[in-house]
């Protein structure tokens, strides 16, 4: 049996807040399901973290952590859900506060969380085929695997695998804080610099025995300049170790013919209660109740990377030219909230700007929505566009990182349909505007628009697929 641990600094249900949680919230499990494998994940006890599941938690452990002159005080709880059994390391002064990061000391809350893992396998005696660690705030967990423990009785044969799952935030920081808070030396200085600075996520990728990305075109990608944020250089050195695989999502969460916040439920043989979905977030929105309308959706964070700029140069033509509704459910840059209330107070009776994030409500909008946009910039998976596949609404999305592996271009050969959606390539309003205007005359084809969305929800993006690329990159290293 394969022995798994998984490290990272979220992880859904029990504290999240983007598409890293969702991630290692569901592939481990998928990993659990696919058998002979004992999959456990390492995460922080966060405030955020309720009190239903700490009633369930069972203390395993409590010691201390050496952090360079520190000895923190570290409790681990465990609990079993699903086949995989969490870890949560407590510890109130690094974790007890009102979100998960953006303090001036996350440097060190993280190196903490990395040292206090590595303690952790030799408190509980599980000491695991292939540590897996994700993104920065795990990175240290491969740096000290490998320049402390290396040596020391079961650690020799640990195995290590680093995901990127968004490499614009890599952990920076200043040289003077390489022995006072992450307990390096000089003999280490060379391995954690990067451009002057300790780079925390260059040091993992140089460490680690694979390099994964969460897509095989975003794995392409980050080796280029313009999508590398300056570690391009690292990843082309490391090209070997590094490949990509797509994300997928909870195909229990997010089921539109079981799912309890939308109002009908739906499925491939039986789409009308789709337009029962509609006409109650039309309902919800005071948006006017017309079934024959095409709603167009766009859930995301309101920034320029994921497309925001090109869909202002475009949408206000879109929205007058065509009769359509556009709903809107977002939070970001202070630009793109105006904009986007702007664009309803022009389109009283076509658009809603719902300026928040309300995931209960962003999956009401999935099930009510006709065609979905998601015009990134860069995207490296991207969660969105197979989410809205799940619940029937064609996406329109750029071929860039995930959306390129996800979402083929649609086009009929004779009676033979290809594609499960509608593509562009070049980063440009105009191809926005034209492949959005494609999408909405097929929605007035009835019968051919009905066969998109029923083979788009066919299209299986569950972790299964996933899951079973990474037991076949695990066996290449156990």
């Amino acid at each position: 049996m394969k022995k798994i641990m998984f490290v990272g600094a979220e992880v859904m249900p029990f504290a999240a807040t983007g598409g890293l949680g969702d991630v290692l919230g569901s592939l481990p499990q998928a990993l659990a399901a696919e058998g002979d494998t004992d999959v456990r994940v390492v995460l922080p006890l966060y405030a955020a973290v309720s009190e239903d599941w700490r009633r369930k938690m069972k203390q395993e452990s409590v010691f201390y952590v050496s952090l360079a002159w520190r000895e923190q005080y570290c409790g681990v709880f465990s609990l079993k859900k699903d086949g995989v059994t969490y870890y949560f390391l407590d510890n109130e002064y690094y974790f007890k506060r009102p979100n998960l990061y953006g303090f001036f000391d996350d440097g060190e809350r993280y190196a903490y969380f990395c040292m206090a893992a590595m303690e952790l396998m030799t408190r509980l005696d599980f000491f695991p085929d292939v540590l897996h660690a994700h993104d920065w705030q795990a990175a240290l967990s491969v740096v000290y695997l490998n320049c402390i423990y290396r040596n020391r009785p079961g650690y020799e044969n640990i195995r290590t695998v680093f995901t990127i799952h968004n490499i614009e935030y890599q952990g920076f920081y200043d040289f003077s804080i390489l022995g006072d808070v992450f307990s390096l030396g000089e003999n280490e200085h060379s391995l954690m610099e990067h451009d002057g600075c300790i780079n925390l996520m260059k040091a993992a990728v140089e460490c680690a025995d694979r390099v994964t990305t969460v897509s095989p075109r975003y794995a392409q990608e980050i080796q280029w300049a313009e999508y590398a944020h300056g570690l391009e250089g690292c990843l082309c050195r490391n090209a070997y170790k590094l490949s990509g695989i797509l994300n997928g999502i909870d195909y229990k969460y997010y089921n539109p013919k079981t799912d309890k916040v939308i109002a009908a439920p739906f499925g491939v043989r039986s789409l009308a209660g789709k337009t029962k979905n509609k006409l109650a977030l039309q309902k919800e929105t005071n948006l006017p109740e017309r079934e024959e309308v095409p709603m167009l959706a766009i859930i995301s964070r309101l920034a320029s990377h994921k497309g925001l700029d090109i869909v202002a140069e475009c949408i206000y033509d879109i929205v007058m030219n065509n009769d359509v509704q556009l709903v809107v459910l977002g939070k970001g840059e202070e630009k793109y909230e105006q904009f986007f209330r702007n664009l309803q107070a022009c389109f009283p009776d076509k658009v809603r700007a719902l300026i928040t994030y309300d995931r209960d409500l962003s999956k009401r909008i999935y099930a009510a929505t006709d065609i979905f946009i998601m015009p990134s910039k860069s995207e490296p998976c991207g969660l969105s566009q197979m989410i809205a596949s799940r619940y029937g609404a064609i996406p329109v999305v750029r071929e860039t990182g995930g959306l390129y592996d996800s979402i083929k271009p649609f086009w009929m050969e004779g009676k033979l349909m290809h594609g499960n959606g509608f593509t562009f390539a070049n980063y440009s309003s105009w191809e926005l505007k034209d492949r959005t205007e494609a999408a909405l005359a097929l929605y007035h084809d009835p019968d051919l628009y009905k066969k998109l969305v029923v083979k788009i929800m066919k299209t299986d993006f569950s972790w299964k697929v996933s899951a079973e690329k990474y037991l076949e990159l695990y066996s290449t290293l156990v």
